[in-house]
């Protein structure tokens, strides 16, 4: 059973940064693609950064440049730097793994074609 949690989601102001992370247990991260997604409400859930088994990344247009996704395959954590943050960034995150999408398009990694996901961490950034 694979089980994954996030941390790290809170309030701040815009302009500032958070740090999330996801803690996986009885599962590899290093086996395969892992994700971060977000949610609004009244919205579909968006696929925000992903990583590839080899190290490849993909962000959404709207977080180029302010987000970084990272992993600790060691310890099975994930990671998403989010800097300069704006009111839009507001959602639930979610962390993702066990990849069953396309995996011949990179691109791929940002639909919510993954079996296992978080419970997610919320994250409110005001203006």
């Amino acid at each position: 059973q694979v089980h994954l949690v996030e941390s790290g989601g809170g309030s701040v102001e815009a302009g500032g940064s958070l740090r999330l992370s996801c803690a996986a247990s009885e599962y590899t991260f290093s086996s395969g693609s892992m994700a971060w997604f977000r949610q609004s409400p009244g919205n579909v859930r968006e696929g925000v950064a992903a990583m590839t088994y080899y190290g490849s990344t993909f962000y959404a247009d709207s977080v180029k440049g302010r987000f970084t996704i990272s992993k600790d395959n060691a310890q099975n954590m994930l990671y998403l730097q989010m800097n300069t943050l704006k009111p839009e960034d507001t959602a639930m995150y979610y962390c993702a793994t066990g990849f069953r999408g396309d995996a011949a398009r990179g691109g791929a990694r940002l639909d919510p074609a993954y079996a296992y996901w978080g419970q997610g961490t919320q994250v409110i950034v005001s203006s």
